[in-house]
């Protein structure tokens, strides 16, 4: 198994701090008069940001033997993950043909913009939604995912395994604190494989499809220019 710790502290090191827009407009002045093209860029580099601060935290948490917190935040990282996944598959469905250029458009504008507390914004997403289509790559990602929802949720095991055991012998009820005992061990593999998904998600598939993206984008330039949208430019 990887070295969680480590592993986080060298992606933290080399998180890329900015993306000029007038080196992406250079790299391909065709593919980058897209907005779309942009936030998709962006979407990358926010998911990184935001998986290696949850993971970070749910690590000092994990040490401390705050389990339940460590729980929630590897819970969201796997949200932010589910993110990524969902982003290199509707760039796949582009490509492929089976979805429209500017429905693309709309759909990172959703997922970098969209809000629930804003009126002005996009709607997000349901994330259970994302996650599920994410489970057809890999199979068991909405299990991990359901499971680790229980602790968060104030539900049988949110309440009762986590601060309870009973004494069927004495009919009795005894509370405490029992998530570093119930949930310790497998957690560090969980984190593992969700940092191994998303390093296979960001540093392979990614840059493969944004490279077939922009050639796509590059040999149907005339026909999307004469079909782009407001949103689109």
């Amino acid at each position: 198994m990887m070295q969680v710790d480590e592993t986080l502290e060298a992606w933290s090191a080399t998180l890329m701090t900015s993306i000029p827009v007038g080196g992406l407009i250079s790299r391909n002045p065709i593919v980058y008069k897209w907005k779309s093209t942009f936030r998709v860029w962006m979407l990358r580099e926010v998911v990184a940001w935001r998986l290696v601060d949850l993971l970070q935290q749910s690590q000092v948490l994990y040490h401390q033997s705050h389990i339940l917190g460590a729980r929630i935040l590897l819970r969201s990282a796997f949200e932010t993950l589910a993110t990524l996944i969902y982003l290199n598959q509707q760039m796949r469905r582009v490509i492929e043909g089976t979805l429209d250029f500017n429905a693309f458009g709309e759909k990172t504008s959703v997922l970098l913009l969209g809000a629930r507390n804003n009126p002005d914004a996009p709607k997000s997403m349901n994330i259970v939604s994302v996650l599920e289509k994410c489970d057809n790559e890999y199979p068991g990602l909405m299990a991990f995912y359901a499971d680790l929802s229980e602790s968060a949720h104030p539900s049988y095991e949110g309440f009762m395994r986590g601060y309870s055991k009973v004494d069927h012998g004495e009919y009795e009820t005894h509370f405490s604190n029992n998530w570093s005992e119930r949930y310790t061990d497998g957690h560090l593999e969980r984190v593992a494989l969700c940092m191994t998904t998303f390093d296979h998600e960001y540093n392979e598939v990614w840059p493969d499809r944004m490279a077939r993206l922009e050639r796509w984008i590059e040999e149907n330039d005339e026909a999307l220019a004469n079909s782009r949208v407001e949103d689109g430019r």
